[in-house]
């Protein structure tokens, strides 16, 4: 690759000058098109055949819908591992996949074409709806692949997986023929939920997509006894099943009361809820009721009430089935309503469980499109309207009020009390759902639940309580799987059923249907309806004409075939398919847990019954700044191509990879990602720069010569330790998934390396010549510089390709055409000396302690100091002095075992903790502490030791957290501690010490008008000055060492010139000028 900057001679330039500037975006933008043309995936592709295979499965995006600010999350953490897998020797494959089928494309077509419901698309005709579907699917595949390649996301894009594809679909079919053989698929006549507007049913992992919390009114329904003035009260929050109401339901053992109410009505009710649903009734001089008589649930049994609407009487009639009296079951709870509950089998589950235990009739009246049928008083309202129907069509009438009102009318409505509660609504198309009685296809996942709870216990999951807790739980409640749709543009059920005997047979692939049917065109027709729906056999059994049956399958089934569909399996790719399943790693949304985490979970226990992938990272959503859930109706969404635009890739994959756990909400906002831009990428860029800057002037290629660790100063080394640590740190956490953490081990040592090593090796750099020191910072620094960039290349690849390409590409052209074909770094435990981290860790925090002293002081850092005294449990060589005495611009560290000189302590009771415990002894625990020896006492504390006293025999013990402790300093000493270390600074400042650090404050105003006046590093100045009589003495005094310090060739008493500046120095004031000077 040519460096991305162009235009220098390449004999005298080692490096490329690195521009400073902290926007990445078009530096990223270059880096994509270098990968584009170099074919760099592919290579990393290719270089790894031979190698293990480290598999990963990519869940499919629907081609049909934008990418959203969470794609960008579920693509950075999906893009990562594999790289770093890849880096580490693995071949990893990337096939990337598109979900094609499914109602949300039908929904788009619909749309676009005008129409409204299935009728309509009938109408329209199959074929031509089924062509747009095909279409629409690829509305945004350019979108996709764009923002894939924005975000560096890796993957063969080339050559996707399909889901529509017949391959796909033939795969898919030999695994339900393989379901149909275990006798798991059967179709049964169950309460499904079901969306009126799409006309098809969801599974239950659907379902759990689409709740949203309502308000609405319940009903509690007077039901007249037979035989008695007296009525049940019942309640409901489904007034529109009503009219198709069969039973009432009471709780065997609970206990139900008769009362005479304050209305003048007679009820029948659960005494645990009379005052809740009756107490309202009461006035200043009358109860709400009496209780006439008390049951058992068990006595209320086979009692007789009048129907709420003939409708339904003549319907059970019809039937000859009896309906309209009390049953009993468990399922009745004391926690609302009235302790009884309305009873209509086809629109409730447990509704059509007790029916079935009491053969009770099955009553629906409403419609597949969720109308009310002719037979009620309210034809042609809607069960369950959404808002946005009501306001789009007035004709459109929800049936709810209605029942509410005629029931009132007929005086049988006792209340009908708002209530709030979460209820599903279709995940495709925002229409609440209702629970309805119908023929599905189902697949006996409940056969299969001990496999599965056997198959899960097999995943790492990241983080575990998900894996234990919601997927756990879910599958420990498993449902049969209601598989299929009355739909179009989807997967065919490849179940064919005899027209006379309802014979069914399943096609497990395209060379069965063409034996059976006998036409040999078949096995090249097309699996999708309509085309699939016109090849019909003959029946086995009795010779009748086989069909195959009008539905489609869920395509949520299509996704989790993905492990063996993309390759076709079983018809070809066999030892491929063996060779990548399962997967060792799978990450996505938490709400996967019921979509594509379980699909996959199901089918691959179904069919090869183990566990289809081994790692899962479960990745939390991304919130707005205020962790709000984001959404365009709320004004808060984020277009990621704009934040892509803005930021910069590596910017928000760093800001997902560090924020916080994976699976917690993330919450995106600029600063924050500006934030980690600056800090870490910053920092890093920077200090690449700094190499590049002087690297470039001494012409030092580093290819020519070697690290001698031997020959390295204690900094060097102390840099090597670190750098191997963090390799270890970051190899470790990644190999475990650890995201974070890894990207913390990276964070701090880039901050080390930049705000320690570099400041304190500054002048390294500056010396004349070569000598052999000057050696040991460049190979040292260029060392960490490239080790660092590629055990980042996984997190931030953008800007390590770009180091990598100037740093190693530049100077050895034998060197790995890019980062992401570099193994990763490996660990050189001979470098690691942890007594000498250990030691330079104490070295900054005495740094730290001895800053804030300063700070508390207000002597400013170029403002040298005289002494400065450390109590510690620790001694350090005379190096770390050094850097000590160096750093805070000290003459002087000593490190001793007593403070007691400068500092004192004093106590005084924490009220919050002593109060409680010793309050009457309060005022002798204040007096007892203002006379305490606070160094003596301090040390006690320190040893872990409580302070302990006795008042008239009663012991009284304070712990550290007992106690409010001041440190006092003696004047002309400040000090500051942490732990066991405590740092004092003599503040008395002498003439000497003054001068001194007059002096370095002209040094740096100097460097500042270099910059200011846009000079190179390496100008020659000169620097000319007036000022007051102080200031001038210093400058005549100091002039050798200002003018080494700042490249002046000269520093002359004189007019000042160039380029000229006024400063106001230690409160003298001075008049400077610098001129750039020849060479």
């Amino acid at each position: 690759m040519k460096i991305f900057l162009k235009n220098l001679k390449e004999e005298s330039v080692v490096y490329q000058k690195v521009d400073t500037n902290l926007n990445f975006v078009d530096r990223e933008k270059q880096v994509e098109k270098f990968w584009k043309e170099n074919h760099i995936f592919e290579k990393s592709m290719e270089d790894r055949k031979d190698d293990p295979t480290y598999m990963f499965y990519d869940g499919p995006p629907t081609a049909n819908g934008k990418p959203h600010i969470g794609h960008v999350l579920t693509r950075v953490i999906k893009d990562m591992i594999p790289r770093y897998r890849t880096m580490k020797g693995y071949m990893v494959p990337r096939k990337a996949g598109w979900d094609t089928h499914g109602l949300p494309v039908e929904l788009e077509v619909e749309k676009k074409l005008g129409l409204d419901g299935k009728e309509q698309i009938e109408e329209y005709g199959m074929e031509p709806f089924i062509q747009q579907c095909k279409e629409s699917v690829w509305k945004y595949k350019g979108m996709w692949e764009d923002f894939s390649s924005t975000v560096g996301f890796w993957a063969d894009m080339e050559n996707p997986y399909v889901t529509y594809h017949d391959d796909y679909i033939e795969s898919e079919w030999w695994a339900l023929k393989e379901i149909w053989n275990k006798k798991l698929l059967y179709k049964g006549f169950k309460i499904v939920p079901y969306c009126p507007r799409c006309g098809t049913p969801l599974s239950a992992q659907e379902v759990s997509q689409g709740y949203k919390t309502v308000k609405e009114r319940s009903a509690i329904v007077r039901f007249k006894v037979v035989g008695e003035d007296a009525y049940f009260l019942a309640w409901t929050t489904t007034p529109w099943t009503l009219p198709s109401n069969v039973a009432l339901c009471v709780n065997p053992t609970e206990v139900y009361c008769k009362v005479k109410a304050a209305d003048g009505y007679t009820y029948y009710m659960a005494e645990a809820l009379l005052d809740k649903v009756l107490g309202k009734l009461a006035e200043e001089d009358k109860p709400a009721y009496e209780v006439l008589e008390t049951y058992k649930g068990t006595d209320l049994e086979g009692k007789s009430y009048v129907a709420l609407y003939e409708c339904a009487a003549k319907e059970a009639e019809k039937q000859h089935k009896k309906a309209h009296y009390v049953i009993c079951d468990d399922y009745v709870t004391m926690s609302d309503g009235t302790g009884i509950v309305h009873i209509a089998p086809a629109f409730g589950e447990d509704d059509a469980r007790v029916g079935r235990e009491y053969d009770l009739p099955l009553v629906k009246f409403v419609d597949e499109k969720g109308c009310m049928t002719a037979e009620t008083p309210f034809a042609g309202m809607r069960a369950k309207p959404s808002k946005a129907e009501m306001e789009k069509d007035p004709n459109v009438k929800s049936a709810d009020p209605e029942v509410l009102k005629d029931l009132d009318a007929k005086g049988l409505l006792f209340d009908a009390p708002k209530f709030e509660h979460d209820y599903p609504h279709c995940w495709r198309c925002d229409t609440p759902l209702i629970y309805y009685a119908r023929e599905s296809w189902f697949i006996k996942m409940t056969a299969v639940k001990e496999d599965l709870i056997r198959n899960n216990n097999t995943i790492n999951w990241i983080p575990e309580s998900i894996g234990k807790g919601r997927f756990g739980d879910w599958l420990e409640n498993v449902q049969d799987w209601g598989i299929s749709r009355n739909r179009y543009w989807g997967t065919p059920l490849n179940i064919w059923e005899c027209c006379d005997c309802g014979c069914q047979e399943s096609i497990g692939s395209r060379a069965e249907l063409a034996e059976r049917s006998g036409n040999p065109d078949d096995a090249k027709v097309e699996l999708h309806r309509p085309y699939i729906d016109e090849v019909t056999f003959k029946c086995k059994k009795c010779g009748g004409t086989m069909k195959r049956v009008p539905e489609v399958i869920d395509c949520w089934f299509d996704s989790g075939a993905m492990p063996f569909a993309q390759h076709h399996y079983p018809f070809e790719n066999k030892e491929l398919f063996e060779q990548q399943f399962p997967a060792d790693f799978i990450s996505e949304a938490v709400d996967q847990t019921r979509g594509w985490f379980y699909s996959l979970m199901a089918e691959s226990t179904l069919l090869f019954n183990k566990a289809p992938y081994k790692n899962v990272i479960v990745l939390g959503h991304v919130q707005d700044e205020n962790g709000q859930k984001m959404s365009k109706s709320k004004g808060n969404a984020v277009d990621p191509f704009e934040a892509l635009e803005k930021y910069g890739a590596d910017a928000i994959r760093w800001y997902f990879y560090i924020n916080s756990a994976p699976w917690l909400p993330n919450r995106f906002h600029g600063k924050a990602v500006e934030e980690g831009q600056r800090k870490f990428m910053g920092t890093l860029w920077n200090t690449y720069a700094f190499y590049v800057l002087y690297a470039e002037i001494d012409q030092f290629d580093p290819t020519k010569y070697t690290l001698d660790y031997d020959k390295l100063s204690v900094m060097d080394k102390w840099l090597l330790s670190k750098m191997n640590s963090m390799v270890k740190a970051v190899d470790d956490n990644l190999g475990n998934y650890r995201i974070p953490e890894a990207a913390r081990a990276l964070d701090d040592f880039v901050d080390e390396m930049s705000n320690w090593y570099v400041r304190r090796s500054r002048e390294r750099f500056w010396a004349k010549d070569m000598p052999q020191d000057k050696i040991n910072a460049y190979m040292t620094l260029y060392t960490a510089l490239v080790t660092v960039a590629k055990a980042a290349a996984p997190m931030i690849p953008f800007m390590t390709e770009d180091i990598y390409q100037n740093l190693v590409r530049s100077v050895d052209k034998s060197a790995k055409e890019s980062i992401h074909l570099c193994d990763f770094p490996k660990v050189n435990e001979a470098h690691i000396d942890k007594e000498l981290e250990e030691n330079m860790e104490r070295v900054l925090k005495i740094v730290v302690l001895g800053r804030a002293c300063r700070n508390k002081s207000n002597i400013k850092n170029r403002q040298p100091i005289g002494k400065m005294f450390v109590k510690a449990g620790f001694e350090l060589p005379e190096f770390f002095k050094e850097i000590i005495t160096e750093e805070l611009n000290i003459k002087e560290v000593e490190f001793t075992e007593d403070v007691r000189a400068f500092t004192s302590y004093s106590f005084k009771p924490q009220l919050r903790t002593v109060g409680p415990k010793y309050g009457k002894f309060l005022g002798k625990i204040k007096e007892a502490l203002a006379n305490l020896d606070g160094n003596a006492a301090m040390d006690k504390i320190n040893a872990g030791e409580p302070l302990t006293f006795d008042f008239d025999g009663n012991e009284v013990v304070l712990e550290k957290e007992d106690l409010l402790i001041d440190m006092a300093q003696v004047e002309g000493y400040v000090s500051e501690s942490d732990g066991n270390v405590t740092v004092v600074l003599d503040t008395n400042l002498s003439e000497e010490l003054i001068e001194e650090g007059f002096v370095r404050e002209v040094i740096s105003k100097i460097q500042t008008m270099r910059k200011e006046a846009g000079f190179e590093v390496m100008d020659k100045i000169k620097v000319t000055y007036d000022g007051s009589e102080k200031a001038e003495k210093v400058f005549a005094e100091y002039a050798e060492q200002i003018g080494q310090e700042t490249l002046a060739v000269a520093v002359e008493k004189a007019e000042p010139a160039g380029y000229v500046k006024d400063w106001k120095i230690n409160g003298e004031a001075v008049n400077m000028g610098v001129e750039k000077q020849g060479e």
